[in-house]
């Protein structure tokens, strides 16, 4: 994998979760990296993980996402400094409970705009670099994405949406030689659910029943899904594109008995 060296990678999301662990993942690759998100002080924190890492260098830049000149700064920025972008890891995105019943229109708004149309930025303002690089983007979905999942109504609709937008930009692009594909994560042991509203306890409960709802009998890693990123980004996968890989230990393939 020492072919992420000296690659420039950008990860928004990169502050937390999959978005920090895909971070620390590249940097132990060798690559130069992009991080951003909201909070600068978490930035930090997982700028200097990916620095012991070994990390080529690191770059944050502070950015709410939910703004769309931000994301065209997120991007021009990282272009200003290195020059140029290999790869784009769009982790960015937040969790809305909420039914057909009980979903505010606001509620909706605000997850579609982070999980969808801020995607669809990213993507828009990254693809002239990297088709300068012949690069590759993966967006980080959801097995939401694949599957309904009650009470979660706009957050399912809004992977959905982001695994078709990963398919359609795969057949525009691929002519210039820029691959885009998606991970689908099931339960992944992250802060996400609990930023969603959810209480230790409940946590744990929810992460006891993972054992019943996912074929392996357990919730996933930040690094497999890491792994997965890093594997879809890099020329092992030089002729995989517009796929949604699910990676939930058999979860969107189960059904009940």
């Amino acid at each position: 994998m020492s072919e992420f060296k000296d690659k420039v990678i950008l990860i928004t999301g990169a502050s937390s979760g999959i978005g920090a662990g895909t971070a620390e993942h590249f940097a132990s690759l060798g690559a130069k990296l992009a991080l951003v998100a909201r909070s600068k002080d978490k930035l930090e924190e997982v700028a200097n993980n990916c620095r012991q890492h070994g990390a080529k260098e690191v770059f944050t830049s502070s950015h709410d996402l939910s703004v769309e000149s931000e994301c065209i700064e997120a991007v021009k920025k990282t272009v200003q400094h290195y020059g140029g972008l290999d790869i784009l890891v769009n982790s960015a995105g937040i969790l809305i409970s909420g039914s057909v019943l009980t979903l505010s229109s606001e509620d909706y708004d605000k997850c579609m705009n982070i999980n969808t149309k801020c995607a669809f930025i990213l993507t828009k303002e990254c693809m002239p670099h990297l088709i300068k690089s012949k690069g590759s983007i993966v967006h980080v979905s959801s097995v939401t994405g694949l599957r309904a999942f009650p009470g979660v109504l706009a957050y399912n609709m809004s992977k959905a949406a982001l695994d078709q937008l990963t398919r359609t930009v795969a057949l525009e692009v691929a002519e210039h030689g820029v691959r885009v594909n998606a991970v689908n994560p099931g339960v992944i042991i992250t802060e996400i659910h609990k930023k969603g509203g959810m209480t230790d306890e409940a946590y744990a409960k929810f992460l006891e029943h993972c054992k019943t709802t996912h074929a392996m009998g357990r919730a996933g890693t930040v690094l497999e899904v890491a792994s997965t990123i890093a594997f879809l980004a890099g020329s092992g996968a030089s002729f995989i594109t517009g796929q949604t890989v699910a990676i939930d230990g058999g979860r969107s393939i189960m059904c009940p008995r």
